[in-house]
């Protein structure tokens, strides 16, 4: 296999990978004009961005068993091309039940991208340079959705909200191309036919729909009523039915054991609570500056632009901090000005000065930049060599969840809270910005509360002894 192209490799599981993650937030900056054109409420047009998330979580535990079982080519291929389906399909949506089927199908594609391309990389290249090309590969991961809002904000003002999804098009074309031109090697991978974990993938998807039905839902009938009582007690009963299932197979789609790992499971928690805060604040953010400080689409992007270079900017230096002296301090740093910029969030309003709003960008993506790559590297050195995919499924997956739940409960909070200033006897503009300020707090209250979990990731990165196979030359 002297003939393999590493760097056509890489190129091809990033221009995936980015694709999608561009995808998981290039439609926030879009949502007050797909809300006015379908006629929706904020808690309806939420699900364009909850559907993406939940089916994307949904699938990712699948991505593990199905590289073993179709190998690592046609999964790839298979996900870009059902991921470029689906966008093809929301650009062409006419109401909002379709588009919302139209996301599914790219979440179906989406959610094998990532853990896909993480395996193919760690299957193609050796360990000496292996820790360089994932940090590559985690760059362009991570540029797709800080990118994301701004490259919406412009199109959706220029071309209209479809043109966000039809960009997809040639992007996808082109990786599937370039896949059969650098991926061939890939076909000769061999394949095992391991069981299918079926009961537990069942038990979890369950968990998973009924716990998000259930949030969602509540606004509209009440957190008390039978509905919603029954929905999450079918979660909380299908969760349990999960553990007591994948702790009696031999190959589970999820191995718990994983999970005595203390150290691993603060990484966890610091995922799902900063997910949940982020993913909220970030749905919350183009209400604000479009519909109360009146900017328009175009500009409300390139205000997050501030957010998207720093976070560029600093992740290198906070991944390369995080190796010499640890990812909690650094992580801590960034959950903080995290925090700082929820309340600056919160303190925006029509008068503010437009440098108040770059600055409060700013802060935001430095956090951003301070947070994430130390986390992902605190919780692939938590655990050890052989549970390394699978940390990396259930990091993303805890990511996803968490960022679903986030955004519907900053939904009900601030529909809750119009809902009562209006009663108060408001005007519908003034409730409106008091109930996105208290979305604010609740993201910032979220993130303070993170700094406990925090607290005890790894004090130190260690280099994990490299036991994995790859493609030598």
């Amino acid at each position: 296999m002297r003939d393999i192209n590493r760097t056509g490799i890489l190129i091809v599981v990033i221009m995936g990978t980015t694709m999608a993650g561009i995808d998981s937030s290039i439609v926030n900056i879009s949502l007050p004009v797909m809300s006015k054109q379908f006629n929706c409420t904020l808690d309806e047009i939420e699900w364009v961005i909850t559907v993406y998330m939940l089916s994307f979580s949904v699938l990712m535990p699948l991505t593990n068993w199905l590289k073993n079982r179709i190998g690592f080519f046609n999964l790839y291929v298979g996900a870009v091309s059902l991921f470029t389906l689906g966008s093809l399909m929301c650009a062409l949506s006419t109401s909002l039940d379709s588009l919302l089927v139209g996301r599914v199908v790219q979440a179906l594609g989406g959610g094998a991208m990532a853990p896909t391309s993480m395996a193919i990389i760690s299957y193609v290249f050796p360990a000496r340079v292996r820790g360089a090309v994932l940090g590559w590969w985690g760059l362009g991961n991570l540029i797709g959705p800080a990118m994301g809002p701004t490259l919406g904000g412009v199109l959706t003002e220029k071309f209209g909200w479809p043109s966000i999804f039809y960009i997809n098009l040639p992007i996808g074309i082109i990786t599937v191309v370039l896949a059969y031109k650098y991926l061939d090697v890939l076909r000769k991978q061999p394949k095992l036919k391991l069981p299918f974990d079926l009961t537990g993938f069942a038990a979890l998807t369950i968990f998973l729909v009924c716990l998000q039905y259930g949030v969602a839902r509540a606004e509209v009938v009440g957190i008390t009523s039978p509905e919603i009582l029954l929905t999450l007690g079918i979660a909380l009963l299908a969760f349990i039915c999960f553990i007591w299932i994948d702790r009696r197979k031999q190959d589970p789609i999820m191995d718990l054991a994983i999970f005595n790992n203390y150290a691993f499971v603060s990484c966890i928690l610091v995922t799902i609570s900063r997910a949940a805060a982020l993913y909220g604040g970030l749905f919350l953010m183009p209400f604000l500056l479009q519909e109360q400080m009146g900017f328009s689409e175009g500009i409300s992007g390139l205000l997050i632009l501030p957010n998207s270079v720093f976070m560029a900017v600093l992740m290198p230096f906070a991944g390369r901090w995080s190796d010499k002296h640890g990812s909690r301090e650094i992580s801590m740093l960034g959950i903080l000005l995290l925090a700082v910029s929820m309340y600056l969030f919160a303190e925006l309003d029509k008068g503010s000065h437009l440098t108040a709003v770059i600055v409060t960008m700013t802060v935001r993506g430095i956090g951003m930049g301070l947070l994430l790559a130390p986390l992902n590297a605190a919780t692939l050195s938590a655990v050890k060599p052989s549970e390394v995919t699978m940390a990396s499924s259930i990091s993303t997956l805890m990511q996803q969840v968490g960022g679903a739940i986030g955004i519907a409960v900053l939904a009900i909070v601030t529909q809750a809270a119009y809902n009562r200033h209006v009663l108060e006897g408001l005007t519908n503009m003034r409730a409106h910005h008091l109930a996105l300020r208290e979305g604010f707090y609740i993201s910032l209250i979220i993130l303070a509360v993170t700094l406990v979990p925090a607290w005890f990731l790894p004090r130190r990165n260690v280099v994990l002894k490299d036991t994995s196979t790859h493609i030598d030359t």
